[in-house]
This record gives C-alpha cells, sequence and structure tokens, in this order.
C-alpha cells in the first residue's frame, strides 16, 4: 500500500522504533466530534490540524503506549475524558496514535489491540483504504 510522500513538520521529529501491523477496521465516530470540538487544542499539543476523525486499526498483538507521550488532560477543556497523543508515520505520512486513559488501563470501548490514528487528511481518502487492509504504523517503543 503507498500513499502519497509527506515531509516530517519541523517539531514532530521523533525517533520512530516500532512497527505495528494491523488491518482497518470501521470505528464509532467519536473521536471526530471530540477532534473537531477541540481542534485548536490538538493543533496547539501537535502543530498539526486533525482532519476531524481517525483511522481504527486492529494490531496483530495488543499495544501498550510508550511513557513519553504528549497529553491532553481533561481539565483543559472542562471534560471527563484525557487522552494521550502519540507521534507515528502511516503510509509515509507523519500522524499521531490517539488513546484515552480508559482504553490505554483496558476500560475503555477499544481494548488494547485498537488504534486510532489522527492526521491532517482523511486518511482512507487519502490513501484508498477500505475496512480489511493491511497497514503498517511506525511508533517510539
Amino acid at each position: 500500500m503507498v500513499c502519497r510522500n509527506e515531509e516530517p513538520r519541523p517539531g514532530l521529529v521523533v525517533e520512530l522504533r516500532m512497527t505495528l501491523q494491523g488491518k482497518v477496521v470501521s470505528g464509532r465516530g467519536d473521536f471526530g466530534t471530540w477532534i473537531e470540538c477541540l481542534s485548536h487544542l490538538y493543533q496547539s499539543k501537535t502543530g498539526m490540524r486533525f482532519y476531524p476523525g481517525t483511522l481504527n486499526i486492529q494490531l496483530e498483538r495488543p499495544y501498550t503506549l510508550p511513557r513519553e507521550r504528549i497529553r491532553l488532560e481533561a481539565h483543559e477543556y472542562g471534560g471527563r475524558v484525557s487522552v494521550n497523543i502519540v507521534p507515528c508515520r502511516i503510509l509515509n505520512r507523519p500522524a499521531f496514535l490517539l488513546r484515552t486513559d480508559e482504553n490505554e488501563s483496558g476500560s475503555g470501548h477499544h481494548p488494547k489491540t485498537i488504534i486510532e490514528v489522527a492526521c491532517d487528511v482523511r486518511l482512507r481518502d487519502a490513501c484508498n483504504l477500505q475496512d480489511g487492509d493491511e497497514v503498517e504504523v511506525d511508533v517510539p517503543s
């Protein structure tokens, strides 16, 4: 699977040492609403304006987030859910893995075998992805 190559943006340089493999799956649609509402906060934390939605990927094995990560704390927007933000690359594009504290602890809507990837474009369109397509995501270890 090949997608248009994008140059990394300044400030997003991270050593990506591990590759996660999985298949594209449909999601619940929840993150899209929150990304749209909180776009200014996500952009200030990442330097990227996210498309209002994530690409859900079912991994072969559970993935635990690295210790070093960006945080969007619930108190920053007056909400109840804090979000972990991890730089990554998918199909030659800089992106970010988003995971709530509940999902990371195993008590949320998604098991740790599901990751949600946010990017500046709708990845399904930009990379011609459909449910069942296999993808790789490079993440920090």
